[in-house]
C-alpha cells in the first residue's frame, strides 16, 4: 500500500537544462531551471521554475514561484561615480594581466540582494533592481522595471513598477499568510489540489483552515 501511494509523487530532483548556467546556488525539490537560465549565487525555494533565458544573481527566493523567460533579476548597478561605467574598471582581469577583479566593488554589489518570498510570479521580460524585496504572493507584471519594495500579495506593474492593485482583500491576504500552504508536505499538496482547482478562494480557506487546526 505505501508503494502505492508513494507513485503519486515524482522524483524530487531539480531538473536543469543543460545550457543553463549556475554558479555557487542553492536549489530546493522539485526546481526547474530551463533553457540558457544564468544564475549566480541564488539560493531557489522548493517547486521554484525558471522560463527559458532569465538572469539571477545575488537572490534568494522562495517557494512555488514563477519566473517567466527573459527576466533579470538583481540588474547589478554600475559604478556611476568613477571615470567609467565600464568593467575595465571593476573586471581589468578580462583585458589585462596582473590587473585583479576589484573585490570592494564586488562585496559592494553583493550587498544588495534580491529577497522574493513564497508563491511570487515575475512575469516576461521583467526587471527587478538590486535591494529590492517582494512579499510572498506577489505579481510582478511582463516587462516591467521593480525599483522598490513589493508589499505580499500587491500587483506590480509598469516603468517604474507601482502597485496597481491587491490580489486579495487585507482579511484573505492573512488567511492566506497564517495557512502558510507553500510549507505544506507534499501529501497534504497533493490532497488540496483539486479544491484549489475548483473552490473559491474564501471557500478553500474555510476547509483547509479546519482541516490544520
Amino acid at each position: 500500500m505505501d508503494d502505492q501511494a508513494n507513485l503519486r509523487f515524482k522524483d524530487d530532483e531539480p531538473r536543469i537544462h543543460p545550457t543553463s548556467e549556475l554558479k555557487g546556488c542553492r536549489l530546493g525539490r522539485h526546481v526547474i531551471v530551463g533553457e540558457r537560465v544564468v544564475l549566480r549565487e541564488v539560493v531557489v525555494g522548493d517547486y521554484s521554475y525558471f522560463e527559458r533565458h532569465a538572469e539571477a544573481i545575488y537572490t534568494t527566493i522562495g517557494k512555488f514561484c514563477s519566473i517567466a523567460a527573459n527576466t533579470r533579476i538583481n540588474a547589478l548597478e554600475h559604478p556611476m561615480e568613477r571615470l567609467t561605467t565600464h568593467k575595465l574598471s571593476y573586471r581589468p582581469n578580462e583585458y589585462f594581466r596582473y590587473l585583479g577583479v576589484d573585490n570592494d566593488f564586488r562585496e559592494r554589489r553583493r550587498a544588495k540582494p534580491v529577497i522574493i518570498g513564497h508563491d511570487v510570479w515575475v512575469g516576461h521580460g521583467a526587471v527587478i533592481m538590486p535591494g529590492v524585496s517582494i512579499g510572498n504572493g506577489a505579481v510582478v507584471g511582463a516587462n516591467s522595471v521593480v525599483t522598490r519594495d513589493v508589499a505580499p500579495f500587491e500587483v506590480f506593474a509598469g516603468v517604474p513598477a507601482k502597485r496597481l492593485k491587491m490580489r486579495f482583500p487585507v482579511e484573505v491576504i492573512a488567511r492566506i499568510e497564517a495557512l502558510a500552504w507553500w510549507d505544506w508536505p507534499r501529501e497534504r499538496l497533493f490532497e488540496a489540489i483539486p479544491d484549489m482547482q475548483s473552490l473559491p478562494i474564501e471557500a478553500f480557506l474555510d476547509r483547509w483552515e479546519a482541516r490544520q487546526a
